[in-house]
């Protein structure tokens, strides 16, 4: 792939993001996306400060490449995980679910890289003014917790607005989507769903399992009356969800029906009544590969995709 201004911010080989998934992006999985070439970002999640510093040494012994944290900062524990990054000189940090602001000048001066998720152009454009490096475009493709607009919408919208490097995410599974994804702008790209299904990821096989069987109309949104929705597999717990959410049923009553849910997916295996987060890519998805063996796949289906391209050059 080519170098872009994201490589040489981060100093990584390939301009590719493993997505931050809390419970799903493991030390092992994230350490085996940095020696591959990318950017492994582990997923905190409600973990505790002192767990997250434990997963942070762990990666730290299994690579000497960039890695990153992911901070959700709504968490109750996200100010426990910011200072342990800080601590810990974790070399690049993304966030979401809440404004990095105050702690943007702390990172930095610790000398750690800065980049938001984002959703919107406005936000885009407050967070680029609070000096982070660049900003992750997240589409409406993605899984887990998503925005409103698609990434072929957001993406060049929010390139157009800012002067930091953007990086795409959302319904991108290989070559193909790099270079769509680089044709709107951005310089780098951010996969989760493609990753649940490296060898590397820790993910109960059941969760595995679920990603490769769903098919183009598998995934369905939840919470969107809470003002917060979700992407997921379908599944009995997504069928009771959502008869609840559309016959009344309060925010209290959706927040303690979905509490646990995705560990319950992850860790423990119940694909049925746990939350199996994914994107809309699932159905591009069919076989477990190691991590250097999906970067490498990415590689050839982006050179391939250029090459195809060529004849319609002017």
């Amino acid at each position: 792939m080519i170098e872009t201004k994201i490589t040489k911010l981060l100093g990584i080989r390939y301009p590719v993001f493993q997505g931050g998934m809390a419970w799903v992006s493991s030390p092992c999985l994230v350490a085996a996306v940095s020696n591959a070439g990318g950017l492994g970002i582990l997923g905190s999640g409600s973990m505790p400060g002192e767990v997250a510093r434990e997963k942070i040494k762990a990666i730290k012994s299994l690579t000497d490449k960039p890695f990153g944290v992911n901070i959700m900062l709504m968490m109750e524990t996200a100010t426990e995980v910011i200072d342990v990054c800080i601590e810990e000189k974790v070399p690049v940090i993304t966030t979401g679910a809440g404004n990095p602001g105050p702690y943007v000048k702390r990172f930095k001066d610790a000398g750690i890289k800065v980049i938001p998720v984002v959703s919107s152009v406005a936000l885009a454009k407050r967070l680029e003014r609070l000096g982070v490096d660049a900003l992750i475009a997240e589409g409406h493709e993605s899984g887990g917790h998503i925005g409103e607009l698609t990434t072929m919408v957001l993406v060049p919208q929010i390139v157009d607005a800012v002067s930091v490097p953007v990086v795409a995410a959302g319904g991108i599974g290989d070559g193909r989507g790099i270079v769509a994804a680089f044709a709107l702008g951005a310089e780098a790209v951010q996969l989760g769903t493609r990753f649940i299904l490296a060898k590397e990821c820790e993910a109960h096989q059941n969760y595995k399992e679920a990603v490769i069987r769903a098919k183009d109309r598998d995934t369905v949104e939840t919470g969107i009356t809470l003002g917060h929705p979700v992407r997921v597999i379908k599944n009995k717990l997504t069928k009771e969800y959502l008869e609840k959410e559309f016959k009344g049923a309060t925010p209290e009553e959706l927040e303690e029906l979905g509490r646990g849910r995705l560990r319950m997916a992850v860790v423990n295996g119940d694909s049925e009544t746990g939350s199996v987060m994914a994107g809309q890519i699932s159905g591009m998805l069919c076989k477990e590969e190691t991590a250097d063996e999906i970067m490498q796949h990415l590689a050839k289906t982006y050179k391939e995709t250029f090459s195809r391209l060529e004849k319609y050059k002017p």
